[in-house]
């Protein structure tokens, strides 16, 4: 039936496939990967939220850590209205071009058909590969998917490495977004989940202050906040 329209003309409803790849690597131990988890457990609401705003898109959520070796966190994709995130630990290094080799794999066009809308990737690293990202980065790009894909990065503390995430992100218009304290991270796990969401599941012509003319057109991150001296990773 797929492909077929139904009654009235309106076709069904195209697949935008969301991913998480977070970073559990031992520097993420204690607030940063408790702040972790906070936030993405609390942007679920306003996510499904969005997505039931929007009947032009399914969204399919899925999730990769990456520590010592990359692995998913939620396999199958799961519709966001089903959504639920399991708390992760931090231990290992970061195997961050691991966790884009994953990625890739699932970005083929025998399992993401071209009536899929563009998936959107988000990153979130308080540190930078300890194995090969390039390369990593080099099997997600070879697939038309891994081009066209909305690809977020968000920084976390003093150690995230900007430049790598630059690359991944692949477009000098939009910048990763650098976390300094449990709120900004709450605020661009909440962004990358809402208005993200809602800018690639949309016609461009609906999209507001836009960043990039690329696939998809990104709206104006969120300002980071002003922390005390005490308040910063």
């Amino acid at each position: 039936m797929s492909g077929m329209k139904r009654p009235g003309g309106e076709l069904a409803s195209r697949p935008l496939h969301f991913f998480w790849l977070a970073d559990c690597s031992g520097s993420m131990y204690g607030e940063k990967i408790e702040s972790l988890n906070y936030a993405i457990r609390s942007a679920i609401k306003p996510m499904q939220d969005v997505a039931d705003d929007n009947p032009n898109a399914q969204v399919m959520i899925r999730a990769i850590t990456f520590s010592t070796g990359a692995q998913w966190h939620i396999a199958e994709p799961v519709r966001v209205e089903d959504f639920k995130w399991q708390d992760v630990d931090a231990d290992g290094v970061t195997s961050m071009g691991g966790a884009l080799k994953l990625v890739a794999e699932q970005l083929d066009v025998s399992l993401m058909p071209e009536r899929c809308l563009p998936p959107v990737l988000v990153m979130v690293t308080d540190g930078q590969p300890t194995d090969d990202f390039n390369a990593g980065l080099k099997s997600l790009m070879d697939k038309p998917w891994g081009k066209k894909a909305v690809r977020i990065a968000i920084g976390i503390g003093q150690d995230a490495d900007l430049d790598v995430l630059q690359k991944f992100i692949g477009h000098n218009e939009i910048k990763p977004l650098h976390a300094h304290n449990a709120e900004d991270l709450v605020n661009y796990i909440r962004w990358a989940s809402t208005v993200v969401l809602q800018a690639a599941s949309s016609p461009a012509s609906q999209v507001k202050d836009q960043v990039t003319s690329g696939v998809v057109p990104i709206p104006q991150a969120p300002e980071a906040s002003n922390p005390d001296v005490d308040d910063v990773w």
